[in-house]
């Protein structure tokens, strides 16, 4: 692709990206998640392009692997699209009996879908199964759906066209439909984002910065390592916009070392933006000019916190240091600095683009939108979901996560991050 320098290119690439795909019959969706890479995914997708390749079905069927599909206690998953068919528990021998059965004869395989313990029967269709049904998602909207690698495929599904939109206005007018839409920090405090970009926004002129904090730490969270695996773009494009609004140029997102699959994910769509001019200088030809870097903590779970974060970029040692003056006044490197978590920046693009009523319709009315959650423990359906704010553990636990092994009770839950749901 050439270099793109305006809005209109954005919506030619799109066209061109929905044309390729059209051509297609059939779009099988391999979960890359790094839970699936761990139990063998890679084996999955090469049999299953192997396959493909062997039945003559190369021209009809398009073989793609992205971020996390979410049902990671049946791994490795992949999803048969137009058909809306999970497929759980693949290995090399089951993709290519689909392969034959289901991509050649279109017959979907029973004995591979998804099996829900509850109703003690088979549910091929994703539509079908509570686990996807009760979800709204918004931060792991793109995650499941497109190939995670592809900057073709994330500008597809309207990527950038939020960062074009809020270019066209005046950078308070950014901070004004942040403000009204509700938004709050999704790293555990529940700060009011654009409160916090309108700080940024009145400090002194000069250089400021934006810091991505994804240096995520509590015991059995995955949410933010997902996104950035499966969503890297959606970060990016959600720190420019910030960076619009609060006047910086410059941004730092700090991942926690264990998360090597998330850096060289985030690393390859940075370098991809650069390469097309969605990064650098005179960002669609607007005049804004816009950085990011990717730094690795060193697995210090004090480092979350923003004041030892920013010290740690600046290779210094991970200490809190006592507030005021606050990052957004002293931050990294002395500057005025606006910190946000992987989950926030990932909201904004959605928010830009479809407005504040779509947003505030979605949760409660003092805390709108959703929140990503690693469901983990003693759950049947273990994995990544995302629900509206306001949705209760039952819900949760039971409805999305099928309730407890084996038919036993329920005990207790433990919520880290932003606890805003209730019993």
């Amino acid at each position: 692709m050439t270099k793109i320098t305006s809005p209109e290119r954005l919506r030619e690439i799109k066209a061109a990206y929905e044309r390729r795909q059209a051509a297609y019959e059939r779009r099988v969706l391999v979960c890359g998640g790094a839970g699936c890479v761990s139990c063998h995914c890679q084996e999955v997708r090469e049999a299953l392009e192997q396959a493909v390749d062997e039945l003559g079905l190369g021209g009809r069927v398009k073989v793609m692997v992205t971020g996390c599909i979410g049902i990671c206690a049946v791994g490795p998953v992949m999803v048969v699209e137009p058909d809306g068919v999970l497929y759980t528990s693949l290995d090399a021998e089951r993709a290519a009996l689909i392969a034959r059965r289901h991509l050649l004869e279109g017959e979907i395989v029973e004995e591979c879908t998804f099996y829900d313990h509850e109703q003690k029967r088979r549910i091929p269709h994703l539509k079908d199964i509570g686990f996807f049904r009760e979800q709204v998602r918004i931060a792991l909207r793109n995650c499941g759906q497109m190939e995670y690698a592809s900057l073709e495929a994330y500008i597809a599904r309207d990527g950038y066209a939020a960062l074009a939109g809020a270019l066209a206005g005046p950078p308070a007018g950014v901070v004004e439909e942040i403000k009204r839409s509700g938004l709050r920090g999704r790293g555990g405090a529940g700060f009011p984002t654009g409160v916090k970009w309108e700080a940024g926004m009145n400090a002194p002129e000069g250089q400021k910065y934006m810091v991505c904090n994804a240096d995520e730490g509590d015991p059995g969270a995955f949410m933010d390592r997902s996104i950035m695996e499966g969503n890297p773009h959606s970060v990016l494009e959600g720190m420019m916009i910030a960076g619009l609004a609060a006047g910086s140029d410059e941004g730092y997102i700090y991942v926690r070392a264990e998360y090597p699959l998330a850096v060289s994910r985030l690393k390859a769509a940075i370098a991809k933006a650069q390469e097309l001019g969605l990064l650098g200088d005179d960002i669609l030809g607007s005049g804004f000019n816009f950085r990011i870097h990717v730094n690795r903590g060193a697995g210090a779970f004090v480092c979350g916190e923003g004041s030892a974060l920013t010290s740690s970029i600046e290779g210094k040692r991970g200490m809190p240091r006592v507030k005021p003056p606050r990052t957004i006044e002293h931050g990294l490197w002395g500057k005025p600095t606006v910190l946000n978590n992987v989950e926030t920046f990932a909201n904004v693009p959605l928010i830009i683009r479809n407005g504040v009523d779509w947003y505030r319709h979605i949760g409660t009315e003092k805390s709108p939108g959703t929140k990503a959650f690693a469901l983990t423990g003693n759950v049947v359906n273990t994995g990544l979901i995302e629900v509206p704010m306001g949705t209760t553990v039952r819900e949760v636990i039971f409805d999305i996560g099928g309730g407890i092994p084996e038919g036993k009770k329920f005990k207790a839950v433990q919520i880290g991050g932003l606890s805003l749901i209730h019993i």
